[in-house]
């Protein structure tokens, strides 16, 4: 939503997607964040708070099983290769 938002011109709004799906994890908002941070479209502080908060949400992701999974298909992937 935010990409279509920003091509219709309406940068507030896409701003506030992209805020929100970071917020959510998602590390393609996260980087459209940083780059609208850079250019004055995202104030620091909204820019930090989305920033701990897709920290947060990476964290909460974290579990043993989900580590273990992922070190089995890496292993599995360079069997393949």
């Amino acid at each position: 939503l935010g990409i279509m938002e920003g091509k219709n011109g309406r940068h507030e709004r896409a701003m506030k997607h992209f805020i929100i799906a970071a917020k959510l994890g998602d590390d393609y908002s996260l980087l459209s964040l940083r780059r609208a941070y850079a250019v004055g479209f995202v104030s620091k502080e909204d820019f930090a708070s989305a920033l701990r908060a897709h920290q947060a949400a990476l964290d909460a992701m974290k579990s043993p099983q989900r580590e273990k999974a992922e070190a089995f298909l890496s292993a599995e992937g360079s069997r393949k290769g």
